[in-house]
């Protein structure tokens, strides 16, 4: 029997030789990294803001993103940021919304926007968001809305979901309140949920603030001038 031929050197190297793990590029920038978040945040920032995101940081920064700061994609953003202020962002609030949202950088935050609006569809999301909205927007050492920011948050949270919310912000322009406070926002929440288009099961007697009370006289009132009269009032 010929005696056996050793393995070449080469070709025990290329047996043996532990392979390299491929990683493309692609691949490193789909991961989220502290590191580029932080970065990012940093082109924001500025010091006069304490290292924070201020309004004309944040103004570049809905530049970038190509939305209005009035968009309602902001205000689900902050409240995954789980922010103090409006039109401010801190270093951490910034870490602990985009850590969630698995971004660090302006085009992988654009395409979270369809899940960030869709969130909303979820009706615990969108409690949360809308209960968030009032402290988020309250100014400093205020405890309530004024009437101009509430009618603006109110068009922006709930036209389109509640079918009575152009006539009750209508009522709230003409009305003698001059704000709003925590416990009429969550009622009124409420109220959208519970309450008929019709307002055929309101309870008077029930516990529901003064604000709404008025609200039902005043749209009855109004729906039967215009039954009266033919007149949309």
């Amino acid at each position: 029997m010929p005696p056996r031929k050793k393995r070449s050197s080469t070709a025990e190297n290329e047996v043996d030789k532990p392979k390299k793990r491929l990683c493309s590029k692609k691949s490193a920038d789909s991961s989220f990294s502290v590191k580029r978040c932080t970065t990012w945040f940093k082109t924001y920032c500025s010091a006069e803001n304490d290292g924070s995101i201020g309004p004309d940081g944040m103004e570049k920064f809905c530049k970038d993103l190509g939305v209005e700061p009035e968009n309602i994609v902001m205000l689900v953003l902050a409240y995954r940021m789980e922010a103090k202020h409006m039109g401010y962002f801190t270093l951490n609030e910034w870490l602990k919304g985009m850590t969630y949202l698995q971004c660090d950088s302006i085009e992988k935050l654009n395409r979270k926007f369809d899940v960030l609006n869709a969130s909303l569809s979820d009706s615990v999301t969108f409690r949360n968001v809308y209960r968030f909205a009032f402290e988020f927007s309250l100014e400093n050492g205020i405890r309530s809305l004024d009437k101009t920011t509430a009618i603006e948050l109110m068009n922006l949270l709930l036209d389109g979901r509640w079918s009575l919310s152009k006539e009750f912000m209508q009522f709230l322009e003409q009305s003698k309140f001059k704000g709003m406070n925590k416990d009429q926002w969550y009622n009124v929440y409420e109220f959208s949920h519970h309450i008929l288009p019709d307002l055929s099961n309101y309870d008077e007697d029930g516990a529901w603030p003064v604000l709404l009370d008025e609200f039902v006289e005043w749209h009855r009132q109004r729906s039967n001038k215009t039954s009266e009269t033919g007149v949309d009032c």
